[in-house]
């Protein structure tokens, strides 16, 4: 059960939402995910965290259940502001239930007593200065699941793009097209996790592929800077024809959409699952070779998968970035370009 303590803390820390509408006299529509949750007077969504007072969409405002500053490697973006730090700040709540969490103690602290989340009260002004404190090149909404918490998102966005920051969201994709509309003006990176590619097993989690996949068609539609991660769980997404048909669908979006493929360490509820080997990560990532992805990595791992963290020209095979886990050793890219064939490296560069 929820803690109920906790909700009541978070009920002070809430203020109108904008992404809901009204159905009837009775119920809202909240469209802040795929979910899109019609919420009777007094109830909460199924993030628990958006709740309905009175006709009005309440939604969470004004703190942080944490806040650091990161390489940008470690989001992961590879593709962008190589070797640049990112700001990153999250709330609680998730619209998932993934048994594989690695951020579960922010994400499912409204449904489990373990997940022991300490709430501090922040401005936008000072994630904003924090940001530049830091000397971060970009504030990142993520540590919970970002679309669940996107009108504080956009509050920290609008300063911070006033200031020459960017802006990324690291989600779960479980979007609805009115959300992602909303956070366009706002957002220059997005990093989508796409956990498997069967709907039954998207379900089991709590939402369809279909969301998923729909997300990052427009996401990459609206020209926001887009990688995908995949966590290799040993027995849950690992089989050959799962990953073959999800490197597919990535392929028939584009070939130059980064895919991460990380390593799974038992957590959560999966504490009995086997670690993901190196040679998973390899197979997996020479199945996204194979069906036309130019730019694949491997993460969680470093130093175990060859030259699969570093960052090659796909057309002459030059080194352009050279990385050591969270860490870039050198980087070549000259203005977007390769400094060998002079091909254009996609991504978002300095």
């Amino acid at each position: 059960m929820p803690s109920t303590r906790l909700i009541d803390i978070l009920r002070h820390y809430a203020r109108p939402g904008e992404l809901y509408r009204a159905v009837d006299e009775s119920f809202i529509e909240c469209y802040a995910c795929g979910h899109r949750c019609k919420i009777r007077e007094g109830r909460d969504g199924i993030c628990k965290i958006r709740f309905n007072r009175k006709g009005t969409l309440m939604v969470p405002y004004g703190y942080s259940a944490g806040v650091q500053a990161d390489p940008i490697e470690k989001k992961p973006f590879y593709h962008a502001f190589p070797g640049r730090k990112a700001l990153s700040f999250g709330m609680l709540g998730c619209d998932l239930h993934c048994p594989f969490c690695q951020n579960w103690i922010t994400s499912q602290a409204l449904y489990r007593d373990a997940a022991s989340a300490h709430l501090t009260p922040v401005t936008p002004q000072q994630i904003v200065q924090l940001a530049h404190t830091t000397r971060s090149r970009v504030v990142t909404s993520t540590y919970n699941e970002p679309l669940i918490t996107s009108e504080w998102a956009v509050e920290i966005f609008k300063l911070a793009k006033k200031e020459g920051l960017a802006c990324s969201f690291v989600s779960n994709g479980n979007a609805a097209p009115e959300v992602l509309e909303y956070l366009r003006p706002y957002l220059d990176l997005y990093k989508v996790d796409l956990k498997c590619f069967n709907d039954k097993t998207y379900r089991i989690l709590g939402t369809r592929l279909k969301n998923v996949t729909d997300t990052i068609y427009a996401v990459h539609q609206m020209g926001i800077w887009l990688e995908i991660v995949t966590l290799i769980v040993p027995g849950f997404n690992n089989s050959e024809s799962e990953i073959r048909a999800m490197t597919e669908f990535i392929m028939s979006v584009s070939p130059d959409i980064p895919w991460h493929v990380t390593a799974f360490h038992p957590d959560y509820k999966m504490t009995d699952n086997d670690y993901t080997t190196p040679e998973m990560l390899l197979k997996a990532a020479r199945i996204g070779k194979e069906s036309g992805l130019r730019f694949v990595y491997t993460g969680n791992l470093p130093g175990m998968t060859d030259r699969l963290e570093n960052t090659y020209c796909p057309d002459c095979d030059a080194l352009l970035i050279e990385r050591s886990g969270f860490r870039i050793k050198q980087n070549r890219i000259q203005y977007g370009n390769c400094p060998s064939c002079q091909s254009v490296i996609p991504g978002r560069w300095e």
